[in-house]
């Protein structure tokens, strides 16, 4: 029971912060203004790279608070981090000003948690017994 609460916690601590992210790519920033920084920063494909970080952050943030689509959500969100550390941050090393310390963090969590959810998550209520949604089903 206490892994499946502190399982819950991390969830709605990291989709909260993937929520805002998306967030603020959709209506803060826009889409146009997302991919116009993307390209700033060297990002290929800027616009389509931008609906795909938003979509992937916003969409992927509630899943995770949720508990729903958890293995699709983490491995989405991990990949757009990846995509960001790689393509961003790497050359600015792990810590300090533009340091890819968040973003290796956001992934690699998302990552455990889309496949550790705890047992407080709509994947186990929906998906019951598919292995694949909820990787705890008999």
């Amino acid at each position: 029971m206490v892994k499946d609460v502190a399982a819950l916690i991390g969830r709605i601590g990291l989709g909260i912060v993937f929520v805002a992210h998306g967030w603020q790519k959709w209506t803060e920033f826009g889409l146009a203004g997302t991919g116009a920084s993307f390209e700033k920063m060297g990002v290929p494909l800027p616009s389509v790279s931008a609906a795909f970080a938003a979509t992937v952050e916003l969409a992927g943030g509630l899943a995770l608070i949720a508990g729903v689509a958890l293995p699709i959500a983490g491995v989405l969100l991990a990949v757009d981090m990846l995509g960001a550390f790689v393509l961003v941050h790497l050359p600015n090393g792990l810590l300090g000003e533009g340091g890819g310390e968040l973003v290796v963090v956001l992934g690699a969590g998302a990552l455990a948690l889309g496949f550790n959810g705890g047992a407080y998550a709509l994947d186990r209520v929906l998906f019951k017994n598919n292995k694949v949604l909820n990787p705890a089903a008999a």
